[in-house]
């Protein structure tokens, strides 16, 4: 194992596929010269030249179209778009090429094509910069989403997104781009999509955090052992698109309570379908109706003591964690 800054495996991901595989290409703004917005492609232009490393024009729709176009060809591209927030500007050739041509073609065309991005607030960038936007995705077929959290999932995750057949949406956050963790050194170490990562066991409740609230969880689950002797579960799904709702299942069907916390806003969202799905499918087991910790239903602040209440942090998990075992009573959204 290696120590290293989740940007650091991303960028190893990246260099190790680009050796192995003579099709994949980079392409992006500013990826190049420039080492990416987040420098998670830095020295790769120098190591690979400008035919496999692409600086592109500010434009995400010809982006992501020249991604579609390329990978219906053969070639395996990884589109790098600067912020979730301009994946809106790409959301044609995302949704209506992308996800839908193996379909529309009767299984003739495929489109390996991964899409990276960051999100997520903590960062002051504003409304347009610091959304959590993954229920979006999540909400069309064809697409294949992965939200890692850890530095190894990052790389493992991004490896397998590169030799898939699918469009894969593969969503870092801002703020995890320079935690480290321990990375595999092996290159053929990869992260199967469609298996949680059991972050911590434990008996009273499971939290299931989507992307950085994974982390926030843990944190969390701490906080609920050492001040309220409540073991709290917690479960990381690594990718929405396969989900591995089985793993949630028997943990919710062991605490019989779950909560589920994530930065994007509460209609619609990540947590609402997860919630929904528990629900139907681990009704008897569950003592308690899934709670439910979300980011505020506004836009994100500029104001930095304002963004800061706008996401969920520990508190507000602890509180949800108390309220559902009836230990306390709180509400579940941020702000």
């Amino acid at each position: 194992m290696a120590q290293m800054r989740y940007r650091e495996a991303l960028n190893q991901a990246l260099r190790e596929e680009l050796t192995r595989d003579e099709r994949v290409v980079l392409m992006g703004e500013d990826i190049g010269v420039f080492g990416g917005a987040f420098k998670v492609t830095e020295g790769l232009l120098e190591e690979f030249g400008e035919a496999r490393v692409r600086d592109t024009p500010i434009s995400e729709n010809t982006i992501v179209g020249v991604g579609v176009g390329s990978a219906m060809t053969g070639m395996r591209p990884v589109v790098e778009l600067m912020t979730i927030n301009f994946a809106l500007l790409a959301f044609d050739q995302i949704v209506n090429h992308a996800a839908h041509i193996h379909y529309m073609f009767g299984g003739q065309a495929r489109v390996p094509l991964v899409v990276r991005m960051p999100q997520g607030a903590g960062h002051q960038l504003g409304p347009t910069h610091s959304h959590c936007l993954e229920a979006l995705f999540l909400h069309v077929p064809g697409l294949l989403v992965a939200v890692p959290t850890t530095a190894a999932d990052a790389k493992g995750l991004l490896k397998t997104a590169i030799r898939d057949e699918n469009p894969v949406i593969f969503i870092e956050h801002e703020s995890l781009y320079g935690v480290r963790g321990e990375v595999p050194e092996d290159a053929e170490q990869l992260v199967g999509f469609g298996r949680a990562r059991m972050v911590r066991e434990g008996s009273d409740v499971t939290i299931v955090g989507i992307s950085r609230m994974a982390l926030t969880a843990e944190r969390a689950a701490k906080t609920l052992a050492e001040e309220h002797d409540v073991q709290a579960e917690v479960i990381d799904p690594r990718t929405l698109r396969p989900l591995d709702l089985d793993t949630i299942l028997a943990s919710v069907a062991k605490t019989n309570r779950c909560v589920v916390v994530e930065e994007g806003w509460p209609h619609g969202g990540v947590g609402a379908n997860l919630a929904a799905l528990i629900s139907e499918q681990a009704f008897d087991d569950l003592d308690a109706p899934v709670k439910r910790v979300t980011g505020a239903d506004v836009p994100m602040p500029y104001s930095k003591p304002l963004e800061d209440i706008a996401y969920p942090h520990e508190p507000q998990i602890v509180h949800a964690a108390l309220a559902i075992l009836g230990l306390e009573d709180s509400g579940g959204t941020a702000g």
